[in-house]
């Protein structure tokens, strides 16, 4: 700040020169005395010069509605958004959120450094102001092959960049808890920068739980149970209460957010896909809930405002009072939480459900072209299988969670798997496409229900492989060559014909297009995946499938080097 504006923000607060804009007859909440209060709010420039009685050069008429702090949502993957972050912006500004903290995990698992450079380019294109942690773990496990692989001295450049809050998710609990020396350098990489070290540490408990919150490992947004939450809370640890699209966490963890503890817990999305967010909205959905489960409405509001900014440094923000960032919602309610205008650093950014700037898409020509297939031909689905009992992925309803299991298959006089119309078991077939490896690893699935032709994604945690799962060899085949046609994203096929697909040119994991689009193109690809593919009605068919070959979750899944038990740790063969 210069003193010049300084100078400004003090005469303005003092009531010396008129403010840039006054809010005016609002109802203010203060998230640090947990009052309300009428008045009204002047900015100066980017800033809030003072609450209580002011004249502006322009005036807003709140008519009466509350003014809260802007939302911060304390961990998201916009990858997982399937949008690029310009538009993730103008989806998430109209529901209130005025700051982001990101992991890029997805995108630089597939394109290293140069795809945390294409998001933190992109973001420069969207009002929401995102900040990025550096992704830990790349790849996620030694059991797959990723686009890249980063460590410690590849953390040393990006970790000192403005924009970079520290260590993303640190998903190698078992590395911290072992004190493997890599790990360890990795850790002291964020901590010799004085950042922070974001946790991903699903069932830990114990001693165990007690190594792991001793390397400062900020937060936690893998909690299911109110034990797992109060395990860390007291040991010093944020919650992140996540309701994505996926996973929600947000109604049982509520039944532990007590007075004592509130100031530990955020609000978090993880993963929310445009369908959720133009149903449902953003954190306006989450405090909604909040108040719905008989948490106090100021209590919520804290949660994704002032708890999150202080959990991760950004002091700058999280509450309406002198000094602080113009980041301004106003709300119509504390119950239904509807957001009626949002600024973003003294700039109105939203109103009635509409972004207003124009957005700004950056080049994505960094990071197109992450298709990389060599030799791909049906010949690399054959098994030749000298048993035919094999061992099973089968999908467990409602999650990413799977069952091991074993069955008897037909095989013909080759060894090679012929699909029996009456049991649901289908190959899977991960083809490795960053290095070039030729690899491709095949198994068995059952529980996905499809009955016709195939489904190939450019989507799978988290090394994001093309995942193909398909009633025969020719059929997957088609899939897959459709798919790098297209240079990555989903396909969906039948009788050698495209049924429905959706291209995903950034990286293979996001379109360039706008989040109703998408929305549109998912709600196709479901409709023809249960009605033409005879997908199970239970199965979401891409998030799951999505999840086939992610080897930290149990039971069982499928990565490019082949069949992983989650279990032992351990390759383990098809044949049982």
């Amino acid at each position: 700040m210069k003193k010049e504006e300084l100078k400004k923000l003090i005469d303005t607060a003092a009531g010396r020169i008129p403010a840039d804009v006054v809010i005016k007859n609002c109802k203010i909440v203060n998230v640090f005395s947990g009052k309300i209060t009428e008045g009204d709010i002047a900015i100066s420039k980017d800033q809030i010069a003072g609450i209580g009685e002011y004249e502006g050069k322009e005036v807003v008429d709140a008519e009466g509605r509350y003014a809260v702090p802007g939302f911060i949502d304390s961990h998201i993957h916009i990858e997982s958004s399937y949008v690029s972050p310009e538009e993730i912006g103008r989806l998430l500004v109209p529901h209130g959120g005025t700051t982001i903290i990101a992991d890029p995990h997805e995108i630089v698992n597939v394109c290293g450094i140069r795809g945390l450079d294409y998001m933190m380019e992109a973001s420069k294109g969207t009002k929401l102001d995102i900040k990025y942690v550096l992704p830990s773990c790349v790849p996620a496990t030694p059991f797959e092959h990723a686009g890249a692989v980063i460590n410690a001295p590849e953390m040393e450049e990006p970790i000192k960049r403005e924009g970079i809050l520290g260590l993303g998710e640190f998903m190698n609990f078992p590395g911290v808890i072992q004190g493997d020396d890599s790990v360890l350098e990795k850790l002291l990489v964020a901590k010799r920068e004085g950042k922070i070290i974001d946790g991903h540490g699903p069932g830990i408990t114990g001693k165990e739980l007690n190594a792991y919150a001793a390397a400062r490992i900020l937060a936690d947004h893998e909690c299911s149970t109110v034990e797992e939450m109060e395990d860390r809370l007291e040991r010093g640890m944020y919650i992140l209460l996540r309701q994505g699209s996926a996973c929600h966490n947000l109604r049982p963890l509520l039944k532990g957010v007590t007075k004592e503890n509130s100031r530990r817990c955020l609000l978090c999305s993880d993963d929310r896909q445009p369908k959720t967010i133009l149903q449902e909205g953003h954190l306006d959905n989450h405090l909604r809930i909040c108040v719905e489960e008989g948490l106090d409405a100021v209590t919520a509001i804290r949660m994704a405002t002032l708890n999150a900014a202080e959990c991760f440094g950004l002091h700058d923000r999280g509450a309406i009072a002198p000094g602080y960032r113009a980041d301004i919602v106003l709300l119509d309610d504390l119950k239904e939480f509807h957001v009626d205008r949002v600024w973003i650093a003294g700039e109105k950014t939203a109103e009635k459900g509409k972004y207003l700037p124009e957005v700004c898409c950056h080049d994505i020509s960094s990071v197109k072209g992450s298709v990389i297939v060599k030799d791909f031909s049906e010949e690399k689905l054959k098994m030749h299988l000298k048993s035919n009992k094999v061992n099973v992925i089968e999908i467990m309803p409602g999650g990413v969670v799977t069952k091991k299991t074993t069955a008897e298959i037909r095989l013909d006089e080759n060894g090679e798997f012929v699909r029996d119309p009456k049991e649901d078991i289908v190959k899977v077939a991960v083809v490795e496409r960053h290095q070039g490896t030729g690899n491709v690893a095949c198994g068995f699935l059952k529980g996905y229900g499809i009955k016709e032709g195939a489904v190939a994604l450019s989507i799978a945690h988290d090394s994001h492989n093309i995942i193909v799962v398909g009633v025969n060899d020719k059929e997957m085949e088609f899939a897959v060559k459709s798919l790098i046609e297209q240079e990555g994203g989903i396909v969906l096929v039948k009788d050698g014909k495209v049924l429905e697909s959706m291209p995903m040119p950034i990286a293979g994991l996001m379109s360039d297009q706008s989040g109703e689009w998408v929305d549109k193109k998912l709600t196709d690809i479901h409709e023809k995946a249960y009605e033409e593919l005879g997908i199970c009605g239970d199965v979401e068919p891409v998030m799951t499938l999505c999840f086939m070959s992610l080897a930290v979750i149990p039971e069982i899944k499928l990565t490019d080097m082949g069949l992983f038990d989650v279990t032992t740790f351990s390759f383990i063969p098809v044949e049982a």
